[in-house]
C-alpha cells in the first residue's frame, strides 16, 4: 500500500468518525445543526478522498471524469436548490425522493461491477451475495420510495391499495428475487439474473408500498430509510469500500431503530404492518363522529378570553399548523401569553405532522425554547390540572376513538387532550384526518371548534388577547 492510499484510508475512517458523531449530536435539536455539518464535512473529505486516489491510480479517462463533474455538478445544485426550497411540509417526500436516489444509485453500482467482471471464477461468494442483495434491496427502495413520494405528494391515492391476491403477488415476487439473488451467485456475470432479480425487486416495491394508508406512513418512511442505508452498506462490500460500508451501516442500523420507535408510538408491530396491509387499522369500518354531529363553534375573542384567564395552556401542534407555516403566529400567541403570567407548553406527539421531529424543527424555526416541548409520556398526566388545551390542526393523534376498537387508530398513542379542562381546537373544516377517521374530541360538550387557517387563526386570537390584557 502507497502512502498516499495509507493516507487516504486515515481520512475515511476520520469521515466514518464524523459520520458516527455527527448521528449522536442529531439526537437532540439543540446539537442537531452541529451534527448535520459534522455530518456534511465527514462526507466532503470522504468524496474527496476517494477523488484523489482515483486520480493517482490513473483508473478513469477523460470522458469518465466529464461525466463525473456533471454528474456531481447537477447533482449538487439539484439538492442544494431542493434543501432550500422546500416546504416543511414537503419534507417527507424530499426525504422520500432522496431514499429513492440512494437505493437506486447503490443498485446501479453492483449491476455495474458484475457487468465489468473480467472472470466470473475469480468472483467469492461474498461479492456476489452482496451484489444481489444490493440490487434486490436498491429496487425496493427505488420504486417504493417513488410510491410513497407520490402518496404525500397526493399524485397517488393516500387510501391502502389493495388488490385480490395481493400477497400471492407478493410472495411469487418474493421468491423471485430470492431465485435471481442465488443465480447472480452461481453466475456472477449473468444478465438474465440481474434483470430478473432487478425486476422483480423494483415490482416487489411498488405492491408493497401500495397497500399503505396515511396513519403508518411516518413507519414506512423511516423503513425505506433503513433499506436506503442496507442497499448502500452492500454497495460498500462489492466496491470493498469501507467508508460506504460504514455510513450504509449506521444510515441502516439508525432507519431500523426509528423504524421500531415509531412502530411503538403507533402501537403497531412492523410485523403487522409488513404483512397485514399498511394503515388499514383493525377493521375497516371508520367508528367515530357523524357528518350531522353538532359541534360547538367560538370566535378568536372566545377562545382569547380562555386563553388569557387561563392558568396552564397546553399548545398541540400538528400537521396544520405545518401546512399553513403558522409556527411564528403560534410563538408569538405563546410569547404574549407568557407575558400575562400564563404557563405555557407544547405537547409533541411522536408522529405529529408526518415523520419524526416534525414539529420540533418547525417550532425551532421560530425560537420556541426547547424545555417548552414536552413529549407525549411526560405531558400525558398532566392534561387533567390543564385549564385549556390548544389544538392547532393535529387530528389522529388527539383522537380518543384510538381507546376503542375496531377503527384505524384503535390502540394508537394518542394526546390525552380530552381530559383538559378546556380544549380548542383550530382546523379549516371539519375534514378528516390522514388516517380517514372522524374524532371523537370534536364532538365533546368542552371542546369549542374555531374553524379559520391555521396562521390566520393564531394571528386574530393574539391580537383579541392583546385587547384583553392591555
Amino acid at each position: 500500500m502507497s502512502a498516499l492510499e495509507t493516507v487516504v484510508r486515515l481520512v475515511q475512517l476520520a469521515a466514518a468518525a464524523c459520520f458516527v458523531i455527527g448521528l449522536h449530536l442529531m439526537n437532540s435539536p439543540r446539537t442537531a445543526r452541529r451534527g448535520n455539518q459534522v455530518s456534511m464535512g465527514g462526507m466532503a473529505a470522504a468524496v474527496l478522498s476517494t477523488v484523489v486516489l482515483i486520480a493517482d491510480r490513473g483508473s478513469m479517462t477523460t470522458t469518465g471524469w466529464i461525466v463525473a463533474a456533471a454528474g456531481s455538478a447537477v447533482g449538487g445544485a439539484a439538492g442544494l436548490y431542493a434543501a432550500r426550497s422546500v416546504k416543511m411540509t414537503a419534507m417527507p417526500q424530499l426525504v422520500s425522493l432522496f431514499n429513492a436516489v440512494g437505493g437506486g444509485a447503490a443498485a446501479l453500482l453492483a449491476v455495474h461491477e458484475l457487468i465489468n467482471v473480467i472472470d466470473p471464477d475469480l468472483v467469492g461468494v461474498q461479492t456476489s451475495l452482496t451484489a444481489g442483495l444490493d440490487i434486490v434491496i436498491g429496487g425496493v427502495t427505488f420504486t417504493g420510495s417513488l410510491v410513497a413520494a407520490g402518496k404525500l405528494q397526493g399524485l397517488v391515492t393516500g387510501a391502502p391499495v389493495v388488490f385480490p391476491g395481493s400477497r400471492v403477488v407478493n410472495a411469487l415476487l418474493a421468491l423471485a428475487f430470492l431465485g435471481g439473488i442465488v443465480w447472480i451467485i452461481a453466475d456472477p456475470a449473468s444478465l438474465p439474473a440481474m434483470l430478473l432479480a432487478a425486476a422483480a425487486g423494483l415490482a416487489f416495491g411498488i405492491t408493497m408500498v401500495l397497500p399503505i394508508g396515511g396513519a403508518d406512513m411516518p413507519v414506512v418512511i423511516s423503513l425505506l430509510n433503513a433499506f436506503t442505508g442496507t442497499a448502500v452498506a452492500m454497495a460498500g462490500f462489492v466496491l470493498e469500500s469501507t467508508v460506504l460500508i460504514i455510513a450504509g451501516a449506521l444510515v441502516g442500523a439508525s432507519g431500523a431503530i426509528l423504524t421500531k420507535l415509531m412502530a411503538d408510538a403507533m402501537n403497531r408491530s412492523i410485523v403487522s404492518i409488513m404483512i397485514g396491509g399498511f394503515g388499514t387499522g383493525d377493521s375497516a369500518v371508520a367508528v367515530g363522529v357523524g357528518g350531522d354531529t353538532t359541534v360547538r363553534a367560538v370566535s378568536a375573542d372566545d377562545v382569547a378570553i380562555q386563553l388569557a384567564y387561563a392558568g396552564r395552556v397546553v399548545i398541540v401542534p400538528g400537521y396544520g399548523l405545518a401546512a399553513a407555516q403558522a409556527q411564528n403566529e403560534v410563538a408569538e400567541l405563546a410569547g404574549i401569553l407568557k407575558d400575562h403570567g400564563v404557563d405555557v407548553t407544547y405537547a409533541i406527539h411522536p408522529v405529529a405532522g408526518r415523520m419524526p421531529g416534525h414539529m420540533n424543527v418547525l417550532l425551532a424555526e421560530a425560537n420556541v425554547p426547547y424545555p417548552e416541548l414536552k413529549e407525549m409520556d411526560e405531558i400525558n398526566p398532566q392534561f387533567p390540572q390543564i385549564d385549556v388545551a390548544l389544538v392547532v390542526g393535529a387530528n389522529d393523534v388527539t383522537n380518543p376513538a384510538a381507546r376503542r376498537p375496531g377503527n384505524p387508530v384503535s390502540g394508537m398513542p394518542i394526546l390525552d387532550v380530552d381530559r383538559a379542562r378546556s380544549v380548542v381546537v383550530i382546523k379549516r373544516s371539519m375534514g378528516k384526518g390522514y388516517a380517514g377517521l372522524d374524532n371523537d374530541l370534536y364532538s365533546d360538550p368542552k371542546t369549542g371548534m374555531y374553524f379559520a387557517d391555521a396562521k390566520a387563526g393564531l394571528a386574530d386570537i393574539s391580537s383579541a388577547v392583546k385587547s384583553l390584557v392591555n
